[in-house]
């Protein structure tokens, strides 16, 4: 392994902590990410390289792949390496549309005792209109 694939696989799995429960979820999910993204065994061991039965094996018996096999594994079915790996989806904050967005980010640019008190005030009307 280079030093430069060492520090990318570094910067992709520096987030998730591997667990020995991770390679049986791995394993089993493997399975249904690929039906779910429409590929075949065949197909998805050609867009990695690898052969379809490898995959085949990490599917039946939960094994993890090979980590050099991980991210490509993840961008050919098009989900994270954290939800190929079990971990759940992030999820991401909902964030205010439209007229209020535009003002919550006129409100960021403003000094912190001003911000507190705007915050306060909504607040209050929130807890009102509840």
């Amino acid at each position: 392994m280079t030093v430069q694939h060492i520090a990318h696989m570094q910067a992709h799995f520096c987030l998730v902590p591997y667990t020995s429960a991770m390679s049986k979820v791995a394993g089993s999910h493997l399975r249904a990410l690929r039906e779910a993204s429409g590929l075949s065994l065949r197909e998805l061991a050609r867009q990695v390289g690898e052969q379809p039965t490898n995959l085949s094996y990490w599917e039946r018996t939960g094994s993890l792949p090979r980590a050099d096999l991980i991210i490509p594994i993840a961008k050919a079915l098009g989900v994270s390496v954290e939800e190929l790996l079990g971990q759940d989806k992030p999820k991401r904050a909902a964030a205010p549309g439209g007229k209020v967005r535009h003002v919550f980010e006129q409100v960021q640019k403003l000094p912190r005792r001003q911000q507190d008190r705007i915050v306060e005030v909504v607040e209050a009307l929130v807890a009102k209109a509840s």
